[in-house]
């Protein structure tokens, strides 16, 4: 009977590492935690579980132990009110206030006036007018980062993939560079209205 009992138990463990698989979770639904909100911290909340952001231009950054980040998968469930913009950022830093300057934006916009829409590797690989995703509705919005190549999925399919060309400089206002660091969401701007939730990531280095 013990042995049955431990064997039952090891399977057990074995089939929720399985679960597992490497993902980490990054927020616990209940507060901002390892987030930190740069300028504007009012235009971050909670509510159901979710960051919302809505009020003038603000970044909450990833603060917690498991940044870095090189090589991931991000994932994150997203919902848009209409004409709304925001953003999440990768391979980024910390900085008290401005458009963040490291790493890369990945848009979340479904009819906000902008034609760069959700999944546009913002300004360097945009999806332009139409959008994969639509307002009032949670969708997974999911980064991949292996080497040189970025890619984006909406719902699980592939909308955007991104190579870095070798030799690649960093631009002078924006770096739009892969190296490594942490993520950040963005609230853009008074108008907008967009919520974050089982924000999780897992390691490939």
């Amino acid at each position: 009977m013990k042995k049955i009992i431990l064997t039952l138990s090891i399977l057990l463990f074995a089939s929720a590492a399985t679960a597992n698989d490497g993902w980490v979770s990054l927020f616990d639904g209940k507060s901002f935690g390892d987030w930190k909100a740069n300028e504007n911290k009012d235009s971050w909340k909670l509510e159901d579980g979710a960051f919302v952001c809505n009020g003038p231009r603000s970044h909450l950054f990833y603060m917690g132990k498991e940044a870095p980040f090189k090589n991931f998968h991000f994932s994150c469930q997203v919902m848009t009110k209409p004409k709304s913009n925001a953003g999440i950022y990768f391979h980024t830093r910390y900085q008290d206030a401005g458009w963040p300057k490291g790493g890369y934006e990945c848009q979340v916009n479904n009819t906000h006036g902008d034609p760069r829409k959700t999944a546009s590797i913002y300004a360097v690989k945009d999806v332009m007018n139409n959008s994969p995703a639509k307002d009032n509705v949670w969708y997974t919005q999911e980064i991949i980062v292996k080497g040189k190549t970025i890619e984006v999925k909406i719902n699980g399919k592939t909308v955007n993939k991104y190579v870095e060309p070798e030799g690649k400089k960093a631009g002078k206002d924006f770096e739009r560079l892969l190296s490594k660091g942490t993520f950040a969401f963005q609230a853009h701007d008074p108008v907008s209205k967009v919520y974050f939730k089982d924000i999780k990531v897992k390691k490939l280095d």
